[in-house]
């Protein structure tokens, strides 16, 4: 499970009295839409509705409520000037004080949520791959690390994500969900490679990039001919990751970069109703 940033059981463990505000209505242009919703103890929150002031007004008055120890009222907020917010639409919100069944009812449906989340395997725990979980790590993303070396896996730090030992990393790829996306960055060319090529040959998979320069690209062009013989394959390559606009080979630069690039093919790859259906057929 992902570390405290998102992981509801410890919040609901740490805190004793909490109050779920659920986005109920949202009209006109807003933050969030009505599947947003946020916990609310003295001390701390957990989750977001959005919305700068219209969340510090929820903040605010679920903790009045926490106080006095009675039940908030339901809000309707206009987002105009009179916030100090320019959206221009209204929201609805309502407040419900935790008790056990529904502690219960959260952690369910944030697992059901996180189980729906688009894989994102990360080939690589070296540097740039442990910059790229990080950063991949902070979106809505089910993030695995995968690594043939049991060295390098343990020594990564980073929190909330998924750790895979393997000594066969293409076989991961070929048990993946539908609509998922692969990241290769090993300490082998070789290895790339053969995890590169079994990736492209999921025509279910919403993103295949591989860390490298021009060179390496050429190469696996070649490589891919020669040992798969079907090069159009390659079209299918990012390669290198997070483009080229900015020459920058840091591994935090490179990570930032590509998981926008990620997320975006992710996204787009959920949302389609055809990849919806290869989903449900896999």
């Amino acid at each position: 499970m992902p570390a405290a940033r998102e992981d509801i059981r410890d919040f609901l463990r740490r805190e004793r009295a909490v109050v779920l505000v659920e986005v109920t209505g949202a009209a006109g242009s807003t933050p969030r839409d009505t599947d947003a919703w946020m916990l609310v103890s003295e001390r701390a929150i957990f989750a977001t509705i959005g919305g700068g002031q219209l969340e510090y007004m929820a903040i605010d008055h679920a903790r009045r409520a926490l106080r006095m120890g009675a039940d908030a009222e339901p809000m309707s907020v206009p987002l105009g000037p009179e916030i100090g917010q320019c959206c221009g639409g209204r929201v609805g919100l309502s407040f419900a004080a935790v008790t056990p069944a529904l502690a219960s009812d959260l952690i369910a449906r944030s697992d059901k949520e996180m189980a729906s989340r688009p894989h994102v395997y990360v080939f690589g725990a070296g540097h740039v791959g442990d910059a790229l979980a990080m950063a991949l790590s902070l979106a809505p993303l089910r993030v695995v690390l995968v690594d043939t070396r049991e060295d390098e896996l343990t020594a990564s730090t980073v929190p909330g994500i998924e750790t895979c030992l393997t000594a066969m990393p293409e076989a991961v790829v070929r048990d993946a969900p539908a609509g998922s996306s692969f990241v290769i960055l090993t300490h082998d060319h070789a290895l790339d490679f053969l995890i590169a090529a079994e990736a492209l040959k999921r025509p279910d998979a919403a993103y295949v990039g591989m860390i490298g320069s021009k060179t390496k690209r050429a190469t696996f062009k070649s490589w891919l001919l020669r040992e798969i013989g079907n090069p159009d394959l390659f079209e299918n390559l990012v390669c290198p990751i997070g483009g080229t606009a900015i020459k920058d080979k840091r591994p935090t630069v490179i990570a930032a970069l590509a998981t926008a690039e990620i997320m975006t093919a992710a996204l787009i790859w959920s949302t389609s109703p055809a990849n919806a259906a290869k989903e449900v057929s896999r």
